[in-house]
């Protein structure tokens, strides 16, 4: 094992002048990995190292590229002390799986040097802002006349890309920490059991440095993200603040660029979905930690591949990066082959294709006559939603999931045939309560379930509280 551990690399210096600094452009700042391109920046790696200029990526660059390729790689005299001192502080790191404060600033420095095609982020100005507010407004107003639930977006905010890194991390962090967690567990595991008794500090830099790991990679993967995202629920889960309809103007005008539909029609079209998912996240109480707790559920099924973790930490030679990388590409989380973890991801993949596919249904009914370009913007939403796009991949290199809702279709179809057979009402009363949401099998047989009777849980929970009541002792003090 050689004397200094991983070989990261050092970070790009950060502007003195902290936020206002952060809003210029790095120099030099090539290309950066949140291109929209479609495909998955990094790979099959968890780590995020495969894709990353300097470890092993194309041009061998390293430096302002990558945060951590070059602190140990060319040992530049120059570099050398800043570069300890970021090695000190990555290893006095005492806080949770994943540095996160590392994540926020590697995620910031992916903003700034901008996406593939040239893009710089940027302020949203006034204008983009009326214009999403008033996008938003009237989506709602569409979406009021095909949907029982009301607006669940208390305010419309049009932001820039930072300004969605800033605004998701929390939910990102409720993600990602409970898998960071079992990779931390698994990098003191790998010791021989010989030095487990005298490796507590070697375990506790271990774990340190496995959160700075984390951290290096959702920072890249969420700085990508928010180069493609177009508001704030791409993924089919509620990442921003609650009640608060997000769209990032920017993104929305690289989304609608090669379409061939005029601008105000694919913004109109894009917070028809948000105010959408708005209004499911804000009126159905139990659904957002439905979803979180059925990815938290798949989750603890996933395991660590110790194998090809041992072998990574058993190649600790800071002159050689890349030999880490390639310990790390093939990826090191696996699911189990069982049973449960099976129903846990059919659960997780029938919740999120519930979702999109009443999201689908409603907007397309909202949309349909009055966007000429509905049905299209419709197709394109669903390919790239569907298909695993940019969004779904990246998450898959977090924790080894795809949030991809498989059977889309399948679900709009069926929400769509409740809509006929029992109305706005029937269909949208259905998300009272978890159990009375259609099943994996009832998709494939949505005629069975829209002709089916259901309960109504309402009158059974007003059957249990009087029935609650009428056990209550007679008198106020509860004497007998």
């Amino acid at each position: 094992m050689s004397d200094t551990p991983f070989g990261f690399g050092l970070p790009p210096e950060e502007p003195e002048n902290g936020d206002e600094g952060k809003k210029k452009d790095p120099a030099g700042g090539g290309q950066g990995s949140g291109g929209q391109g479609g495909g998955n920046p990094f790979g099959a790696n968890p780590f995020g190292f495969g894709g990353l200029p300097g470890m092993g990526g194309p041009g061998g660059q390293s430096g302002a590229d990558n945060p951590f390729a070059a602190m140990f790689g060319s040992l530049n005299p120059n570099d050398l002390g800043a570069a300890f001192q970021q090695l000190g502080q990555m290893l006095s790191y005492e806080g949770g799986p994943v540095n996160w404060d590392m994540a926020k600033q590697i995620a910031r420095q992916v903003v700034a040097q901008g996406t593939a095609d040239g893009t710089k982020d940027a302020s949203v100005g006034p204008a983009e802002k009326a214009a999403v507010q008033e996008a938003v407004r009237l989506a709602d107003l569409w979406l009021d006349g095909v949907t029982s639930l009301p607006s669940g977006a208390s305010t419309a905010v049009a932001w820039s890309r930072a300004e969605w890194v800033e605004a998701t991390l929390p939910a990102w962090q409720q993600l990602v920490d409970p898998v960071a967690e079992r990779v931390g567990s698994a990098m003191g595991d790998v010791l021989p059991e010989e030095m487990q008794a005298m490796a507590g500090p070697l375990i506790g830099m271990m774990r340190s440095m496995g959160g700075a790991m984390f951290g290096q990679q959702i920072g890249q993967a969420v700085g990508a993200l928010a180069g493609e995202v177009v508001g704030s629920t791409d993924v089919g889960l509620p990442l921003g603040p609650a009640g608060r309809a997000a769209l990032l103007p920017l993104n929305i005008e690289a989304f609608g660029k090669d379409l061939g539909v005029p601008s105000d029609e694919v913004r109109l079209y894009l917070a028809l979905r948000e105010a959408a998912h708005q209004r499911l996240f804000a009126h159905v109480p139990w659904l957002r930690a439905h979803l979180f707790g059925a990815v938290e559920g798949y989750a603890r099924g996933i395991k660590v591949d110790t194998s090809k973790l041992e072998e990574a930490v058993g190649q600790l030679d800071p002159t050689h990066p890349e030999q880490l990388q390639e310990a790390l590409q093939q990826g090191m989380f696996q699911p189990e082959d069982t049973p449960e973890q099976k129903a846990a991801l059919a659960r997780l993949e029938t919740a999120l294709a519930l979702v999109e596919g009443w999201v689908d249904a409603v907007v397309h009914e909202a949309a349909k006559s009055r966007l000429t370009s509905a049905d299209a913007l419709r197709e394109t939403l669903r390919r790239r939603r569907a298909s695993g796009g940019p969004a779904e991949q990246t998450f898959a290199t977090l924790i080894g999931l795809e949030l991809r809702p498989r059977r889309l279709r399948d679900a709009a179809r069926l929400w769509a045939s409740l809509t006929d057979a029992r109305g706005v009402d029937g269909r949208d009363g259905l998300w009272e309560h978890p159990d009375m949401l259609p099943t994996a099998t009832d998709l494939d047989d949505p005629d069975g379930f829209v002709h089916r009777e259901h309960l109504d849980f309402s009158e059974i929970d007003k059957m249990l509280g009087e029935a609650a009541k009428g056990d209550a002792p007679e008198d106020g003090d509860g004497k007998e």
